[in-house]
């Protein structure tokens, strides 16, 4: 999951340029999570702050490379295109309220702006959505 604030940039400017490097990431673990993301992956895109709603699936096509915004440090960026948007925005207050979502990273470790999902989380969230499991694998979304 990647976060942004929508006033920042926002998922509509996202799917209107079709590709971003997700720069700017200048926390350790949320690098870490950036760098163990693989070319191919889906990835939860969440309007945070003003919104606080995941509102779509992004796709990595370039792995970590080196941040070209970074002045100093050892911090990456990588490449994501749109891959398609939530039928309905998955509020964080219906994300809380889930039983099965309380160990999601967001919930636990809100502050980081890549955060790691695991594949049933993954599935979960976007049924929340509107887009069922079925559909995920006919995408490319789900292996």
């Amino acid at each position: 999951m990647v976060k942004s604030e929508p006033e920042a940039y926002a998922w509509p400017t996202f799917v209107k340029e079709g590709r971003t490097a997700w720069t700017g990431v200048r926390n350790f673990q949320a690098r870490n999570n950036l760098r163990a993301m693989r070319e191919g992956d889906a990835v939860l895109f969440y309007h945070s702050v003003s919104e606080k709603a995941l509102v779509g699936v992004a796709r990595v096509c370039r792995t970590a490379y080196p941040d070209p915004t970074a002045s100093e440090g050892n911090w990456d960026c990588l490449d994501l295109t749109p891959a398609c948007p939530l039928p309905e925005p998955v509020t964080l207050a219906s994300i809380k309220a889930h039983p099965d979502l309380q160990e999601l990273a967001l919930l636990r470790q809100s502050r980081l702006s890549v955060l790691p999902v695991t594949r049933p989380q993954f599935v979960l969230l976007l049924s929340l959505g509107g887009i069922a499991e079925g559909t995920l694998k006919k995408e490319g979304l789900l292996p």
